[in-house]
């Protein structure tokens, strides 16, 4: 057999491709950089013994391939969620299933932006959304923020300044529920204003309320999509925060024009109906209780950051107060530089996201996102004071 050069595909990548480096995920000691779930609170007892009883009514339709829109059941159940706990009226064929919630923002991303369209995101933004957008071209510009939410005059500041410059808004991007990094939940009146902008403006509205389940305080508010009778606001919802991030189980809700084009991005030929069959049987029975205990879980664990940041950190820092979600906001005085030493106060113990990491435009080096759903509530107590430790060795901290 001849030997020759291996085969170059330099010249053969897309432009939109990009290199991914393959390895395991490295955890800090004091792990609270990525929001996993706690594995102590997955309810695996209960999805196995749902998936025996599916499997046993159902597992002969896995010889099949399954509809591409999803598994009808779960979908039934999904409505029924959404009208209950959302006040949302939508039928089973609004709702598609997707491989968790990033697929379902990717497909939509895909389907409605072409390289320079401007997109709105909050000034700080799930950072997997960042990239989705970046990956596709769009101009991400930031709109304004406060403990309540999206500031209404700066949306319509932006929104002004992109039209005079003769472009279009394709949508705005918002996590309204316990945003993602943030922490806060956007107020009733905030949503209306919002949706009165962007009305004016002829802009949709991306609502994505994948934390809208892990409430363990305050009240409710009624989501975007029920507040609109125009269908401008497509939304998102997932399993994994409710079940496991391994399920690899979302949704998307839209108009069948739009699910039509997004469905154009979706190369598999329908979710996992395997994981799909487990989740529907868990979801009719044993969901609610599980969302329950999980939600007291994440209350200890939220009481307990706060209780150590107030005992570490005093009057040197500033952080949020959220009322569920899995998110506390740290801000520091602005001339520390959190994105400078976040990698070597990794290797040291303690790992956070630095707020340059959720910026369209790269601010908030002296901003971290603190993650307490995975670690137990001591290690969410010992990892803060570590964290206050590194950062007085670091001189950035008062001793």
């Amino acid at each position: 057999m001849a030997t020759s050069s291996p085969f170059n595909y330099d010249s053969l990548y897309s432009r939109g491709s990009v290199p991914v480096v393959r390895g395991e995920n490295r955890h800090a000691k004091y792990d609270f950089a990525v929001a996993y779930p706690d594995p102590d609170t997955l309810p695996l007892e209960g999805l196995a013994d749902s998936l025996r009883l599916a499997l046993e009514r159902e597992g002969k339709g896995l010889a099949l391939y399954p509809v591409s829109t999803g598994l009808p059941s779960l979908r039934e159940w999904v409505a029924e969620k959404l009208a209950r706990d959302r006040n949302m009226t939508v039928g089973v064929d609004d709702i598609v299933l997707t491989s968790g919630s990033g697929e379902a923002i990717s497909m939509i991303i895909a389907a409605l932006t072409d390289p320079g369209d401007v997109l709105l995101t909050e000034e700080y933004v799930y950072l997997g959304t960042l990239r989705t957008m970046r990956r596709f071209g769009a101009d991400v510009r930031s709109v304004k923020c406060d403990d309540q939410g999206i500031i209404p005059e700066d949306l319509d500041g932006v929104l002004a300044a992109v039209a005079a410059e003769g472009k279009k808004v394709k949508f705005l991007y918002t996590i309204p529920v316990f945003q993602n990094p943030m922490g806060w939940t956007m107020t009733l009146e905030r949503r209306i204003k919002t949706l009165e902008i962007t009305q004016k403006y002829g802009v949709p509205v991306l609502e994505d309320d994948c934390y809208v389940d892990l409430r363990f305080e305050g009240e409710d508010v009624t989501s975007m999509h029920s507040l609109d009778d125009t269908g401008r606001v497509l939304y998102v919802g997932s399993f994994s925060k409710i079940v496991a991030p391994g399920v690899r189980l979302g949704y998307m809700v839209a108009p069948q024009e739009v699910i039509q084009r997004a469905m154009s991005f979706n190369g598999g030929g329908g979710v996992n109906q395997f994981a799909a069959l487990a989740v529907q049987e868990y979801a009719q029975g044993a969901m609610d209780d599980h969302i329950e205990e999980q939600n007291q879980s994440l209350r200890v664990k939220r009481d307990a950051m706060l209780a150590a940041l107030g005992e570490n950190f005093g009057d040197a820092a500033q952080w949020s107060k959220p009322e569920g979600g899995l998110y506390v906001w740290l801000e520091m005085p602005e001339d520390v530089d959190l994105a400078a030493i976040q990698n070597q106060v990794f290797d040291e113990g303690v790992g956070y996201y630095n707020g340059t990491m959720f910026s369209p435009e790269g601010r908030g080096a002296n901003l971290a996102r603190l993650c307490f759903g995975h670690p137990p509530a001591e290690h969410v107590a010992e990892g803060v004071a570590e964290l206050a430790r590194i950062f007085e060795r670091r001189g950035i901290l008062g001793g």
